[in-house]
């Protein structure tokens, strides 16, 4: 298969004139995005090399993470949803000495002293593009603790895993992908431009509802679907939750045209799966993570199996080890940013087994694992996702171990909260009850207390891109007294 920069130019030369990259500002086909590509390109080669991009989710990302890919740079996505100290931090940590903007954000405090270009999407006079033979990408995410780490990533793994995914996923020329995740997202930033790229797809970027999903307050998916009638999309499970959710309300289904919407980031409940297969919502679970370039494996269009991940991307040797999911090939990041570099498997810290025919099922986290009072092994994650089959909880998370009983912190949606919120004990321990009535009896918490989603972000409970804080909702609780001996 020809490289990414190959791929772009025999897909404008074998058709300039097909769209390729589109949102509410620009609406580009290949021939205009590789001139805009080239000349931003140009302009790089002769500017620092370590660049952040800190700009919405549109086609201007895209323009400059391909141009600076061109130009060898070692790229820096800035979540836009990332605090203002968070985003110093990650500039200071890479070595930042170039920021990527389109205009539209405010570039503030520390950020002031760095160099900055405003990307102009150029489309007039095309530039030859001669890329440099290797660029690095240093994904940053939030993290459930501690401070975040920069996963590095190469050429080698950034094109190998694209080229994987677009196999996975049978993505070809006539896809229409709608992105509406955050593009510092890795995951998104392949799914939205590389593959696409690869392929000779085209994408749209919808940045409303990109920047509501940041900021955690999207309210809505339907519309943004029926609008665009994409054949692909990725999506996280709350998100997929939303949707099913707000079809069901309003009796529709999903557009026909979608064939492959990738979910993924954590379980997907059984019961939203399966009201989602029947709303018309093709959805593939898949699992992944940065330091393995995002996917590892990944259910395949006309062979998903409920309850699984799929099996591991062609290229991968993933085995078992102790019951930890290990990871060997060429996505295989090259450490991280300030350590030493990594070479041969990466033991992942997740728990989980094959089935018969080989499909990944993923467990939780190693270090997440409770240990009751009786001795009984429970990946909270399992509980979790029994919690989160009730469409109105945003998030939950189970807490506990040998000298707490397990307590279930259920976040709801804003419009729920109303009953969680004045609930009584008994009615909560009654949902949770019937929720988790499928687990063993030494899995099911025995207790169960509402916080508002505002006060988990108040309390920081939750991460910015809406994952718990485990440990932090564990010292929680014990402040509230919430565990019992």
């Amino acid at each position: 298969m020809p490289s990414l920069f190959e791929s772009l130019l025999d897909n404008a030369g074998a058709d300039g004139t097909a769209k390729a990259f589109t949102d509410a500002e620009h609406d580009l086909n290949r021939r205009e995005f590789l001139a805009a590509v080239s000349n931003l390109a140009t302009q790089l080669q002769r500017m620092p090399r370590v660049v952040g991009l800190l700009m919405p989710n549109g086609v201007t990302w895209a323009v400059a993470v391909i141009a600076a890919a061109a130009a060898g740079k070692t790229i820096i996505p800035l979540p836009t949803f990332f605090s203002p100290a968070q985003i110093a931090h990650i500039v200071a940590d890479a070595g930042v000495e170039l920021i990527l903007t389109d205009g539209q954000i405010e570039i503030a405090g520390a950020l002031k002293e760095l160099a900055t270009l405003e990307v102009n999407v150029d489309t007039k006079t095309a530039s030859q593009l001669q890329p440099r033979p290797d660029f690095t990408v240093i994904i940053y995410t939030s993290g459930s603790t501690g401070t975040p780490k920069g996963v590095r990533l190469g050429k080698q793994q950034i094109a190998w895993s694209t080229r994987a995914l677009a196999k996975a996923s049978e993505a070809t020329h006539a896809d229409s992908y709608l992105s509406i995740l955050p593009l510092s997202l890795l995951l998104e930033m392949l799914a939205a431009i590389f593959v696409p790229l690869t392929v000779g797809g085209r994408t749209f970027f919808d940045r409303r509802t990109a920047n509501a999903i940041g900021q955690g307050n999207v309210q809505s998916l339907a519309g943004v679907f029926e609008r665009h009638k994409p054949t692909s999309s990725v999506l996280l499970p709350q998100l997929l939750k939303i949707w099913v959710t707000e079809l069901s309300a309003k009796g529709q289904t999903a557009p026909a045209a979608l064939r492959f919407v990738a979910v993924g980031g954590a379980p997907v409940p059984k019961a939203v799966a399966d009201r989602a297969a029947l709303l018309g919502i093709p959805i593939h679970e898949g699992y992944g993570l940065s330091e393995c370039c995002s996917v590892v494996a990944l259910n395949r269009p006309g062979a998903r199996v409920a309850g699984t991940v799929g099996q591991p991307l062609d290229g991968l040797d993933v085995i078992i080890e102790d019951g930890e999911i290990i990871v060997s090939g060429p996505s295989v990041t090259q450490g991280y940013l300030g350590k030493a570099d990594h070479c041969g498997p990466w033991r992942t810290g997740d728990l989980g087994r094959f089935d018969e025919a080989g499909n990944l099922i993923v467990l939780g986290r190693k270090d997440n694992l409770i240990v009751t009072g009786y001795g009984r092994n429970v990946s909270p994650e399992w509980v979790e996702t029994a919690l989160l089959s009730d469409p109105r909880l945003v998030l939950a998370c189970v807490s506990g171990g040998s000298e707490q009983s397990l307590t279930a912190v259920l976040i709801p949606a804003p419009a729920a909260e109303p009953w969680f919120m004045t609930a009584s004990e008994a009615e909560l321990s009654g949902l949770v009850r019937d929720l988790t009535s499928g687990l063993p009896s030494y899995a099911r918490p025995e207790h169960a207390i509402t916080v508002s989603l505002a006060a988990a972000r108040t309390e920081h409970l939750v991460t910015d891109n809406g994952r718990v804080r485990r440990n932090a909702i564990t010292a929680f609780l014990l402040t509230r007294g919430q565990q019992a001996a």
